[in-house]
């Protein structure tokens, strides 16, 4: 498992985030706080508080290649 921090202030970020995210097989959740939720979730991704950073947690050791595209919204 590995895990990012993100900012996702803007609703056009949580989309783009989302159609990354769908594109891989292993599981990703987001932790904000005590809550989770799927990270390929758009609703379960609003229900956060995306006005404060989001940690994502990675279920795979292969995936260097989403973390790189995760990077631009550190």
């Amino acid at each position: 498992m590995k895990s990012v921090t993100i900012n996702l202030e803007k609703s056009s970020a949580v989309k783009e985030f989302v159609n990354i995210t769908q594109g891989y097989d292993y599981e990703i959740e987001l932790k904000s706080g005590r809550y989770v939720v799927d990270a390929k979730s758009i609703l379960g991704i609003f229900s956060l508080d995306t006005s404060k950073p989001i940690t994502v947690e990675i279920f795979s050791d292969d995936c260097d290649d989403l973390i790189e595209k995760l990077k631009k919204f550190a």
